[in-house]
């Protein structure tokens, strides 16, 4: 196990010994094999104040667990999706309340299912169109395939959309095929889990005239200096790349390798995610969320607007209800009670209810692959975990995380 106190951890408010104790707890997941591997990060006010690693990115070729290391962030993808498009926002070039029609013309024609089953959908037309809000939000109707709890997931599981899409479609093609499938509910008058960020990739693509990789690039990764952050891992990132597990079978659930899943982030892909797609390390994801710890700038360089960060991380969903109310019973990376959606990130709106000792007002994520972060701006505080075991429902690390974190505040 490598810890790494990188500041003063009592001038950043934080007790050392205590500190200690995140990196104890998940040990035990790498002695008993749970984990492959995992790696910590807890800031405040953008200094440093913990970092720790333990176990494998690749358990089989005995390769550790570095600072360098590459995971696939999974739906840890989506806020970066949405700072692009909210920089579009800021730019007037996309308006929350736009019909998503305006930018992908076959939502105009989109249906919404009543009845029936997946083989026999009864379907009803849009009360209102869907809008670029819904696609931030996770209220425009659309589905995963993954989800196996309506009759829409399973129509996307027959056109090849379960995780991911069919192979050499693109990102147009693939909002097109999702155009043209039944939403499970009218835009705006539910939550749902979805590849409505993918969809929001697609409007940055059509709004900007570039590939949403080169907006990322130009408008994001190059001001903020995020260097190993991509679509893929190329051939010089691919020897720093954290292979893919899942539970193996049994009571132990010891980790097993899954390359049919995870050779994928190995090749540029045919459709850029802006739902899942992208690579990265900690120190490029730490860049990230301390620009948005800091409103919207990091070093000088700023990429959004102070008050734009604010409106993010409030609660978009109707009549401040949180997702559990509003929300379809599904799994995401994110627990449902008390938390709240922003414009990309989940959102604490009452951390009674939710159970957790995070800040009213914390916006967070997680990835599939289990990783997590969090912003809270009332402690000043990041954390990022980063590990490669797929689903995150396995071990749910974020409820893990957060009384580790916050026990050893001062």
């Amino acid at each position: 196990m490598q810890l790494q106190v990188v500041n003063s951890p009592a001038k950043l408010g934080f007790d050392v010994r205590r500190l200690g104790r995140i990196a104890e707890y998940f040990q035990a997941f790498v002695d008993d094999g749970r984990l492959p591997g995992w790696l910590v990060h807890v800031a405040r006010e953008g200094e440093s104040a913990f970092l720790a690693s333990s176990g494998f990115r690749d358990v089989e070729a005995a390769l550790p667990v570095e600072n360098d290391t590459v995971f696939r962030i999974y739906s840890m993808t989506k806020p970066i999706t949405s700072v692009a498009a909210m920089i579009l926002y800021e730019r007037g070039a996309i308006r929350l309340n736009d019909p998503v029609s305006d930018y992908i013309p076959a939502f105009a024609e989109a249906r919404v299912f009543a009845k029936g089953s997946s083989e026999a959908p009864l379907t009803v037309g849009l009360n209102e169109p869907m809008r670029i809000w819904h696609l931030f939000t996770h209220t425009a109707g659309l589905t995963y395939g993954f989800m196996y709890a309506h009759p829409t997931d399973a129509i996307y599981r027959k056109r090849g959309f379960e995780w991911g899409q069919p192979p050499g479609m693109d990102l147009a093609e693939s909002c097109a095929q999702w155009a043209s499938m039944p939403l499970a509910f009218q835009p705006g008058s539910s939550w749902s889990y979805s590849v409505a960020t993918d969809v929001l990739g697609r409007v940055v693509e059509v709004a900007s005239g570039m590939s949403l990789d080169e907006f990322f690039r130009t408008e994001i990764f190059e001001p903020l200096g995020m260097t190993d952050t991509a679509f893929w891992a190329d051939e010089a990132r691919q020897g720093r790349m954290a292979a893919l597990y899942i539970p193996g079978p049994g009571e132990g659930r010891r980790a097993v390798r899954f390359d049919a899943f995870g050779n994928a982030a190995l090749a540029r892909p045919s459709t850029l995610s802006g739902g899942g797609g992208l690579v990265s390390t900690a120190a490029d994801y730490f860049r990230f969320i301390t620009m948005l710890l800091n409103q919207g700038e990091l070093e000088g360089n700023r990429i959004l607007g102070r008050k734009t960060v604010e409106l993010m991380a409030t609660n978009h969903l109707p009549g401040n209800l949180d997702i559990e109310s509003f929300g379809r019973p599904v799994f995401a990376e994110s627990s449902d009670r008390g938390i709240g959606f922003g414009l990309g990130f989940s959102v604490v709106i009452d951390k009674a209810a939710a159970k957790t000792p995070q800040s009213q007002g914390t916006f967070a994520w997680g990835g599939a692959a289990s990783t997590t972060f969090w912003i809270d701006p009332a402690e000043g505080l990041t954390v990022e975990f980063f590990t490669q075991l797929l689903p995150s429902s396995t071990y749910v690390i974020a409820d893990r995380l957060a009384p580790l974190v916050y026990q050893a505040l001062l």
